[in-house]
């Protein structure tokens, strides 16, 4: 039914009391506001705070203006809209949430060069133009046995590039298991059409064999292609040919190989409930003549894509005009070099991703225990519960490391929305109608933090 006379006179008399824009810069308590934040913000504020009035009063509310509402139009306005979060899923490498947080020493090393000038691309030593890559390229080597380096923004550039810049126009062979979709809708055969080859699918989703890969070879082949699957897991009646017997046969036919790692583990990784992965050393050592992998995932470094390999092929890579526009920053420069420094200096265990991966189960149940704990004086009632985490970022799919997690029972979606839209915002899953805070990716100061905003929302108090 629609409204009545009396209800929309009502509701056309609080539309009319609204204040003009006008009005409220002159409002004692807005033009206040005006001494500390900039016109055209404030002017905006006070835009917003009558628009959403005016919204709700069209809804049905009754209520009147109140200038309180501009001051806090200001607050939503200039929030960094990029800003920390709270890992409470259990999801170490989790791609909304920014993949691997970075050591202290990479994001020392970050802040030194991004507050003033730096040799990104000058060598000290010679005075002369050098490269950007330069200062990452002798730590890649000896950490992966490998002869040359590059690095691009991330691992899809790095195969795109490869592709390109190896086999443009020509053939590149590939088992029909390993045509992965990665995050965001990208397939592997996308990539492979964008870099101008042409796509030569052998064997079957769940067998191929090196035999496979042989029959298809033709003077119009570019490359052989070994994509890792690393996001998904083919178990049962199974067959796959090895980097090393693919690199065999390359290098009878003369036909390089190309191994898109993934997810880049420099050595190996140990937790309870992890998995194995091929390391690039083992994949170079096994005869691969280019490797790409991630930088941000097992690496535990930023976003980059990281190309190894044969220095003749390298080379080509180099000088290819998409290199320019895939090229990595100054920042992530630095912290690539910072994180590379950690595994060269035998401490890959200062590296969050990895350290949090290989968290001892008995450390995780404690700190569960004192969020519990810390919940309780809060007046929040909580319990503790073994749980599983995951690796995320397309890693290890088949990896379950036991954790634990403190939950807290609903309604769990108005209590999450809360959570994420506060400061800080906390991220965490709901299990039924209880929202799960799995500590796996929690400090100590986190856990506080997180029974703070839990004992905030719920008495009425969201930020």
């Amino acid at each position: 039914m629609g409204a009545t006379p009396t209800e929309t006179g009502r509701r056309q008399a609080l539309l009319r009391a609204l204040p003009s824009i006008d009005e409220l810069l002159v409002h004692e308590q807005i033009a206040a506001l005006g001494r500390t934040v900039a016109r055209p913000l404030l002017v905006e504020a006070c835009r917003r705070a009558v628009g959403a009035v005016r919204e709700q009063i069209l809804a049905g509310a009754e209520l009147a203006f109140d200038p309180v509402l501009v001051s806090r139009q200001i607050e939503v306005l200039t929030r960094p809209h990029l800003r920390p979060v709270l890992n409470a899923t259990g999801v170490v490498l989790h791609t909304n949430l920014g993949r691997a947080p970075l050591s202290s020493r990479a994001v020392e090393r970050i802040a030194s060069i991004a507050r003033g000038y730096c040799n990104l691309e000058l060598d000290l030593d010679e005075g002369e133009r050098g490269s950007r890559y330069a200062h990452v390229v002798e730590l890649l080597c000896a950490l992966t046995g490998a002869e040359d380096a590059l690095v691009v923004n991330n691992c899809a550039a790095a195969t795109l590039l490869t592709l390109g810049a190896l086999a443009q126009g020509r053939a590149v062979i590939v088992s029909r298991g390993e045509l992965v979709e990665i995050g965001g809708g990208f397939r592997v055969p996308d990539v492979m059409r964008q870099s101008g080859c042409q796509l030569v699918e052998v064997g079957t989703t769940n067998r191929t064999r090196v035999a496979d890969y042989e029959a298809a070879l033709s003077p119009e082949t570019g490359l052989l292609l070994k994509v890792h699957r690393s996001n998904f897991a083919v178990v049962g009646f199974t067959e796959e040919a090895t980097t090393a017997e693919l690199a065999s046969l390359g290098r009878a036919k003369g036909v390089p190989l190309f191994e898109d790692l993934g997810s880049g583990a420099l050595v190996p990784l140990h937790g309870e409930g992890l998995t194995s992965e091929p390391t690039v050393r083992s994949v170079i050592d096994a005869g691969a003549d280019v490797v790409a992998f991630s930088g941000d995932k097992l690496l535990g470094g930023p976003q980059a894509g990281i190309v190894v390999g044969r220095r003749a092929l390298i080379a080509l890579l180099a000088k290819h005009p998409l290199n320019r526009a895939l090229r990595i920053d100054k920042l992530t420069v630095a912290a690539l070099e910072a994180t590379l420094e950690h595994y060269r200096d035998g401490a890959d265990f200062e590296i969050p991703a990895r350290a949090l991966l290989s968290t001892p189960l008995p450390e995780l149940e404690a700190r569960a225990q004192r969020l519990a704990r810390a919940l309780a004086a809060g007046n929040v009632t909580s319990r503790v519960v073994a749980t599983t985490s995951r690796v995320g970022g397309g890693s290890m799919p088949l990896a379950s490391p036991p954790s634990f997690a403190v939950a807290v029972k609903g309604p769990a979606v108005a209590l999450h929305d809360a959570l994420r839209a506060g400061d800080p915002a906390v991220v965490a899953r709901i299990c039924d109608d209880e929202l799960w805070f799995d500590v796996r990716c929690l400090t100590e100061a986190d856990c506080h933090a997180v029974a703070t905003r839990v004992a905030d929302v719920i008495r009425g108090d969201p930020c």
